[in-house]
């Protein structure tokens, strides 16, 4: 093999080990040669759809969460955790399309500064997103275990502290995306230009130890603390709550495991042929997790749930006043005339 070959060689592995923070690109050289650029294979297809139904359950579900926690209720410590882990999974899904975009084309669209912006954007919200789910798991244990103390320390200037730490947190952390983030104008890649490997195998075991196993342990921690004490509590009788931190539990742990699990594959050269497309349905069940939080976390509160059934009979009663409206102004007819009468 000529050194020219190698030289080609060496660039498609380090393409495919370096992909960004959202996607791997799919290979040009297996492009349809009716539309280059544009994935054609049946994955893509099924990773593109799955991403918009993300994006627009995410969009709306958060959107809902932010609306009802910023406006609708009173503001207490419950509703501003739900508040920022809504506002921080709301940008998740909000870019989210950039990289749907890239996955579906082959190439980046947006320029030099949207390749580090929106890579630094996804993974901040990525480490926000675990971090309060954290500081949420955090709190209701305490609630359980310590509630005269926590009455009595819980404020909303202590809560809105925390979350503000947990985004300072977020943004270092995230900082390294930023840096190492680049364009390659020429093919149209954003991909992770590590100049040595110790500073790629740095930033993986760190997002893999502060991104998932610190607060993978202390959430699984403090659930079996909060188990322990309602099952020693004669009055909980109800096999909800278990039910409910078992999913809490399991949910997370298959959004997130994937994808560390395929970053830190990464790391060795002997598995880049399933890297790609291993990082493709990782980032997927990651993403999945900014959907579901409206779900597991936000909606269980009984201030939420009555709040959303209020909105949504307030809905249905709108739409059984217009059709019961219009049924009555289609209901007027006059002998000789065909026409019907409607109110607008």
């Amino acid at each position: 093999m000529s050194s020219s070959e190698l030289d080609e060689y060496y660039e498609e592995v380090v393409d495919q080990l370096n992909c960004n923070a959202s996607f791997c690109p799919p290979d040009p050289s297996e492009a349809s040669p009716v539309a280059p650029g544009y994935c054609t294979d049946v994955t893509c297809a099924l990773l593109a759809v799955a991403n918009v139904i993300i994006v627009l359950l995410g969009i709306a579900g958060n959107g809902l969460v932010i609306w009802i926690a910023g406006f609708k209720i009173k503001k207490t410590v419950n509703a501003v955790w739900y508040l920022s882990l809504a506002v921080s999974d709301f940008l998740f899904c909000a870019f989210l399309p950039l990289s749907v975009v890239y996955i579906i084309r082959g190439e980046w669209e947006f320029g030099s500064f949207m390749c580090k912006f929106a890579s630094f954007i996804l993974t901040l919200n990525m480490f926000s997103s675990i971090f309060l789910l954290l500081i949420i798991s955090v709190d209701r244990c305490v609630l359980v275990m310590f509630p005269v103390w926590a009455q009595n320390m819980r404020n909303l200037r202590r809560a809105l502290v925390m979350v503000l730490l947990a985004w300072i947190g977020s943004a270092l952390l995230s900082l390294p995306m930023a840096i190492f983030q680049q364009l390659d104008k020429k093919h149209k890649k954003c991909f992770s230009n590590y100049q040595k490997d110790e500073e790629h195998i740095a930033v993986t075991i760190c997002r893999f130890i502060f991104g998932f196993v610190i607060p993978f342990l202390f959430i699984i921690t403090c659930y079996f603390f909060i188990i322990r004490k309602l099952r020693s509590n004669q009055m909980a009788r109800s096999k909800k709550p278990f039910k409910v931190m078992t999913t809490l539990i399991v949910a997370f742990f298959i959004c997130w495991m994937p994808y560390h699990i395929f970053k830190l594959l990464e790391l060795n050269v002997d598995y880049e042929h399933v890297i790609p497309t291993g990082q493709k349905f990782g980032i997927t069940l990651a993403s999945a997790n900014s959907f579901m939080n409206p779900l597991l976390y936000a909606f269980m509160g009984k201030d939420f749930k009555r709040k959303c059934y209020a909105i949504l009979s307030k809905i249905e009663s709108t739409f059984e006043e217009e059709t019961r409206s219009t049924h009555r102004g289609t209901s007027i007819t006059y002998p000789g005339d065909s026409k019907l009468l409607t109110t607008v």
